[in-house]
């Protein structure tokens, strides 16, 4: 497994080394320790979430404000572009954002760390996401911050209005929103 780091440092791309031949591929999606090792984190996931999206739906930016959860994204079908908020106040990149494109060919893997809020754009119909999480799903802290909220200024790569769920038509400005 290759790290990359992005331009916010807690935020880093993982590269699996796959195996192919004319048969197919081969990799490992996730290892504990070969993860721990690399990122220097010593983290138990305990849930796996698998969302699937028409071309052009937008989802997030969301997060929870306790039960925090760090999230581990890699996509399965089609692809994304992916995208890391940082809202833990008092930090030196508060209120900036990373982006990567995940797809099930290039195979990379995006790691949200706690206090984050997490979205992403499909890309592509039928795309299918896959991420782990280090806390269980708790509704009642679930929190969301607008997806064009202009103090983040996202630079999603939009042809037309993405299709975006009524909750998250609702999110809070960053401004507004409760942050780590």
């Amino acid at each position: 497994m290759q790290i990359t780091p992005t331009e916010i440092e807690d935020v880093v791309v993982l590269e699996p080394r796959v195996f192919g031949d004319d048969r197919g591929f081969f990799f490992e999606s996730f290892n504990e320790q070969a993860f721990n090792e690399k990122t220097g984190l010593n983290l138990r996931f305990v849930q796996d979430n698998h969302s699937r999206s028409a071309q052009n739906v937008l989802r997030g930016l969301h997060y929870q404000i306790q039960q925090p959860q760090g999230k581990l994204v890699r996509v399965v079908s089609g692809s994304i572009f992916d995208v890391a908020v940082d809202i833990r106040q008092g930090s030196p990149t508060f209120g900036q954002w990373v982006s990567c494109v995940l797809s099930a060919e290039n195979k990379k893997q995006l790691w949200v760390p706690v206090g984050f809020a997490h979205g992403f754009l499909s890309l592509e119909d039928h795309t299918e996401v896959l991420y782990k999480t280090t806390d269980y799903y708790a509704p009642a802290h679930e929190r969301c911050i607008r997806w064009d909220d202009p103090a983040i200024a996202i630079l999603w790569p939009l042809s037309s209005d993405p299709i975006v769920s009524s909750k998250d038509q609702v999110g809070k400005a960053l401004g507004e929103a409760d942050l780590f």
